[in-house]
This record gives C-alpha cells, structure tokens and sequence, in this order.
C-alpha cells in the first residue's frame, strides 16, 4: 500500500509560535497558566500539562505567577482582568488573529456595520468580537445573512481557518445589499493552501485520513473538504484510532493533518499503517505523479498571508466594483469593474498547471533579467513578469541591480494574466508583507532586527526593513550625534518602537540596542573587577572634583583629584587632559550603584621609599613653596614628597607670619632637619639652610654680625617704656 502525506499538513505558523512561547515559560520558576487550551490538540495540551502549563477557566483560579493568552486570542476586557489578578501576561496569540482583530476595531471606530464570518462560539471568534467591544455580527455561512438587516456601511472579515469559498459567496450575498462594502480576507493562506493540497490530494487516493483533534475547526474542515470530492474520509486523533480493516485491498491512501497536529503525531499514524501493511510508505516527495513545489515553512506560510489576501470591495447604487488592498498604507490598486468569477480549470489543466490566485504569494525563480523588468519562473503555464518600480519600495535605476538570473524569490501575484498571458507579479509586496510579519514577530518579542542606514530626513534617519522604517535622531546613539550623514550605508541592529501598518509606520532605535548590550556589558565587567586590579583606561572628562575613565566598552569610573598624586592637585587637568591613555587601579567596586572609584597614584612607584637615603637629615635641597599655613611653609621637594618648614624655622628673626618670608610659588633652599619614614614627613628649615658652610667658626660669625648690626643703646630698647610711665605721672 502506498501511502502519501500532504504537502502543508500539520502546525501552522502561529500553532508552531504559541507552542514555542508556551515551553520557553515552563523553563521558568513562575507558575504557568493557559485560559482555555493553548491550541485545539489534547495530546499537545497534555505534553504541555507535564511541562507545568496549567489549564484554568477563569483567571481568578491563577493566584500568582503568568498567564500566557492562547493561539486563539483573548478580548482586550480579558486580558485586563488576568493583568487585574496579578498575573503577568506573555501574548500567544496568533500574529494572523491579530490583525483581524485590529481591522475588527478599526472598522467599528470607522462607522462600519462589522460581520465576521466564522463559527459562534469558536474561541478566534470570541476574541475578534471581543476587540470590537461586541460590536460585530457572527455569520458561519451566506444563508445566516439573508435575513439579515444590512447597513450603508460594512465591513466583512473571516476567521482565519474559513473555508475561502464559504467566505466569497458570503461576499456575494452582501453585494448590491449594501452602498459600501469593504471585504478583508483574513483567511489564513497556510489554511487555504492545506485544505487545497488535501482536496488535490484526496482525488487521487482510495482513502484519507485526516489527523488532528476533535474539538479543532480547522481539522473538522479538512475532513468536509476530503469528503466532498467522495473519497473516504476518517478524522482520528492518533494512530490508536486506526483500524486495519480501512485499508484491505487498498493500494493508495492519502494522509493530511490540520494546523494544530504536530509532526510527531503525524509520524506516528504513518508508522502505525506501516506496521499494519507491513509495506513501504514514501512521503509526499517520493510518490507525487505530478511536480509539486516544495512544502513551505511555518515561517513561509506566515509571510504569505499578512497583506497579500487584502480585498476590498465598494458598492455604489446597483453597480458593483472591486479593488484589491495590496499592502497596508499602500494606496489600493486601480478600481475595476467586477467581473464574474472565472470557469474552474478542468482536471487535466489542474494537473498541468498549479491555480494561482491574485493576492497570492508564491516562490519563483528568476530566468531573464532587463533593465526595466524581471521574468520569473512560477511554475504557470506561462512566466511571470516583475516591472522595474515593482522590485523594491524604494526606487531603482535597474532591476539588475536587484536581481541575478537564478534567484529564488517571493513573489506577489498582482494579476493572474496581462495581456500577453503573462502573470503579473510584484517583488515589494511580498517583501513587505514578509517584513510585516517579521516586525510584528520582533516588537513581541523584543528582538532586534537587522536593516541598512538608507538616507538622512528631517528629524531622523531612513531605515529598510522591507518597508520604510524611521529611527529618529533622539534613537540613534545612547548620546547625542549632531552628524548623521556618517552612518548612512552601515548596517543597524535595531529594536521596534512603534508600528502601524493601516499608515504603512514603522519607528525603530538604534540606542535601545547599545543600551541592552552596554547593560551586559557593563555588568560583565562589574563582575569580574578586583579591587587591587590596574586596568588601563581612557580620560573621557574632567570636572573640578575630578575626572571620569573609560575602563573599556564604555564602563567609565571617577577618578578623584585626591588619589591622582601623592602630592597636593589643585585641579585635575594639572595631571591628566582628556583623551589621555592611562592606568588606574581599581578601589572600589559598588555593583548595586553601578559605581567605580579609580586610582592613578597607586599604579606610580612610591616617592617615599629611601626617602632618608635620597634626603639624609643635614643635606641642603631645593625645593618649591607650595601653600602658607598659619605655622608654617609647606615646600615641594618632588612629586609627592613635601616637607613643613615651621615658622621657627623661617628666618633668624621672630615672624608672626609666613608671608613676611616666602611667597607660594617662590623657589627656596631648605636644609632636612628631620625624616620620619613611618609617618611620611619631613621638617625642612630655611634658616638653617642659611647660616654658613660648616667649618666657618662662631666667632668669625658674631664678628660679622657685630660689624654689621647698628649701635643699640639701653635708651632704644626701653625709652617707649619709659615714656609711658611718665606720661601717667602726669595725669
């Protein structure tokens, strides 16, 4: 028995994200909670049960910890009840649900009559309607809007995993009913390209099964799609279900999985009819009849699916028009009157050519480049043609210099034939509505993202992140640049600030990336720093009480003017300058205050080592005055070393002050009375220094003096005295 697998069967795009998000959290030591199951897989929510991730009803059963909103979405009045609770919220939702949510409430602020085709009940369904404030009409199928009372004004949106053509006839329905009527297609291509390859394959088998869980809609509506071409279908959950009487005298059977089953359940049905046929399975790539393109990602799957299925529909009095929305805050493509819907391609075409679809994206590979357009292989009957101002959002003088023959790109379908047969595709579009996932993946997240420096505007910097990206001035350093024009043509890690797509916005910065990794950075080196330690720095700048040392990676310590010298600094620029390249040592280190204090004149020789051998009591050195204290002169010897000079020890005469001898700044000679090695000081005497060379006798020097000092009678000593005892005799 041979045995085929689908291509696109199993997690989507947002299935595959919710999941990961889910067991990252239970890594964590907060309690993990989900309202409601996280998807429609009870053997995944069970994996995920033993992992700690807690199914709960309300959030009032959560006491504490975090509460992670599942795939389906939450109503914004939820979300701020579980916020309410104490719980923090980590937001799963489907990126896809999301933005039908947006356009849910965009619409009701707008004025529209907003219905939503979809399942009541469905938990996508609620949360849509919950983003609207309940203002929005569930329809499931065209019959549920004939009676309907319709509006001048409505807007219709789809579930995600909807059935394409239940929501075109439901288009349909509304058509002429209504003087404006905007239709957005908010379908999931990954749902519609599954449910395609399942129906194409279902015409091919004698059976289909169809893995996935009973409570999932999308699984349910696999299974009505396989159905409806007459082939036998089963809808099991796991391999446990199968029963080998299904498959007596069979010889192909067709196996596809709905968006919530994961790989392994699908492997495990497979290898359970193996051991049932006891025959060889081949996968889908082994046993196609007909070439088929490579099964596309999740990631793949999630980029086609954010703009390029846009439609929106206008009605004015009985004549009904439609123009496509390409790309959110794209103006819409050229109004066009609406045509009836085109003959279905017969078997033999279907099996010859794939259908493509306007709004479609698809993978196609380059084979003739010109300067004004580009032809693209899409596997069509015919290829497809890239026009020049197509290839990019921005401008481009040649598409070679986009392009190479050989390369295999993502391309939107613009119009499924011009008329020279050809599709017309378009380069931009599938760029931004992969870049618009990207973006929104990445401002969830937290993540940077990678984009090239483009032009310097007003305010900012241009940025290309698939669209027009702005990072303003005050975003592009952690200090402030004047010169913008330096980064033009690097390229950025940046984080997502804000992003609107309905305005085509996005605003970035550059700085909140430099702050993370200055934060790491600088932590890293907090902890591995010793006091004790000589590090090499870099003089940033100064102040009056000192000056600030980059260490490296922009981690800066206060270097204080008291620990720059030994001796007395009375501004810090009289030793280091800025830019200057030194060595410090590492004083303390307070990792609570992110604070460093620095020293440079630890890391110099001491000064005061063989002070008494380079100044022996007795020499007679020069020295520099440096400050006047009340008892005396302090005199710099050298850097560090500075002895008092007492004011005994000034002059051969009584001086009341300092200044009467020396002035601060004035070079004198000094004799070295005394060293005290242990507590750092040295008496100094200028007297001293002043009397003669030894070996001059004492009685030459009287002589000198006596021949030199002035007559002094006992009149001169003491007349004042005397004067003023006479003077009271009088009174």
């Amino acid at each position: 028995m041979q045995v085929t697998v689908a291509q696109h069967a199993g997690f989507c795009f947002g299935v595959e994200r919710a999941v990961a998000m889910a067991l990252a959290e239970t890594k964590k030591d907060a309690p993990l909670y989900c309202l409601g199951q996280l998807i429609h897989n009870p053997q995944v929510v069970g994996e995920l049960a033993k992992q700690g991730l807690q199914v709960v009803d309300s959030p009032q059963e959560a006491s504490c910890g975090t509460m992670i909103v599942r795939s389906h979405g939450l109503s914004q009045e939820i979300v701020d009840q579980i916020a309410a609770c104490g719980l923090q919220v980590v937001d799963a939702t489907c990126p896809f649900v999301k933005r039908a949510q947006k356009l849910a409430k965009k619409l009701v602020s707008e004025g529209y009559q907003v219905i939503l085709v979809g399942d009541p009940g469905h938990p996508e369904v609620c949360a849509i309607v919950g983003s609207a404030a309940g203002e929005v009409t569930v329809a499931d199928s065209p019959a549920s809007l004939t009676q309907l009372a319709v509006g001048s004004k409505v807007g219709l949106l789809a579930q995600t995993t909807q059935d394409f053509a239940n929501f075109r006839a439901c288009v349909g329905e509304l058509l002429g009913r209504t003087q404006e009527l905007r239709a957005y297609n908010t379908i999931c291509t990954a749902t519609e390209k599954r449910m395609a390859a399942a129906m194409e394959l279902a015409r091919e088998v004698q059976l289909m099964l169809v893995i996935g869980g009973k409570n999932s809609a999308n699984t349910k509506r696999l299974a009505q799609v396989c159905r409806a071409t007459g082939v036998p279908t089963h809808h099991i959950e796991t391999e446990a279900e199968l029963d080998p009487n299904w498959f007596s005298g069979l010889e192909h059977v067709g196996v596809t999985a709905g968006a919530s089953t994961p790989k392994w359940m699908i492997e495990g049905v497979v290898s359970k009819m193996m051991e049932l046929d006891k025959e060889k399975v081949q996968q889908d790539s082994e046993v196609e009849v007909q070439p088929q393109k490579e099964e596309a990602t999740a990631t793949e799957e999630a980029t086609e699916v954010e703009e390029a299925t846009d439609k929106q529909v206008a009605t004015e009095s009985e004549e009904a028009t439609v123009e496509d929305v390409a790309t959110a805050g794209e103006a819409p493509a050229e109004t066009t009157q609406a045509q009836p819907a085109e003959p279905e391609q017969t078997d033999m075409e279907s099996q010859a050519f794939p259908t493509i679809n306007q709004g479609d994206i698809i993978k196609g590979k380059v084979i003739q480049v010109a300067d004004d357009e580009a032809m693209v292989d899409i596997g069509y009957k015919s290829e497809g043609v890239i026009h020049k101002g197509e290839l990019a959002y921005r401008p481009v003088a040649s598409a070679k210099d986009i392009l190479n023959v050989g390369d295999e790109i993502d391309v939107y379908v613009e119009r499924v034939e011009d008329g020279e047969g050809n599709p017309v595709l378009s380069k931009r579009k599938a760029d931004a509505a992969h870049a618009w996932v990207v973006l929104e993946e990445a401002q969830q997240k937290g993540e940077a993202i990678e984009a090239p420096v483009l032009e310097r505007v007003k305010g900012g910097l241009l940025v290309d992140v698939g669209v027009r990206g702005f990072v303003p001035a005050s975003q592009v350093d952690r200090r402030f640049v004047d010169n913008l024009e330096q980064f033009i043509g690097q390229v950025w890690q940046l984080k997502v600030l804000e992003m609107d797509r309905e305005r085509n916005n996005v605003v970035l910065s550059r700085r909140a990336v430099l702050e993370e990794e200055f934060q790491a950075q600088k932590q890293e080196i907090y902890d591995s720093l010793t006091p004790g330690e000589i590090v090499d720095g870099e003089v940033k700048r100064l102040t009056d009480f000192g000056a600030f040392v980059d260490i490296g990676r922009g981690v800066e310590g206060l270097l204080h003017v008291s620990e720059m010298a030994f001796s007395r600094v009375k501004h810090p620029s009289d030793v280091v300058s800025e830019g200057d390249k030194i060595k410090v040592m590492i004083l303390g280190v307070d990792k609570e205050r992110e604070r460093l204090s620095l020293g440079l004149k630890q890391t110099l020789p001491d000064p005061w080592e063989n002070i008494d051998q380079k100044y022996p009591e007795g020499s007679i050195v020069e020295g520099v005055v440096t400050r006047l204290v009340d008892f005396g002169a302090f005199v710099k010897l050298e850097d560090g070393i500075e002895g008092l000079v007492h004011i005994s020890q000034l002059a051969n005469r009584h001086v009341a002050k300092a200044e009467e001898v020396v002035q601060s700044g004035e070079k004198v000679k000094v004799k070295v009375i005394s060293v005290d090695t242990q507590r750092h000081r040295i008496g100094l005497s200028i007297r001293e220094a002043e009397q003669p060379a030894k070996g001059q006798s004492r009685n030459n020097q009287a002589a000198e003096y006596q021949e030199s000092a002035p007559e002094v009678t006992l009149g001169d000593l003491f007349g004042d005295l005397f004067k003023g005892q006479d003077a009271s005799k009088d009174e």
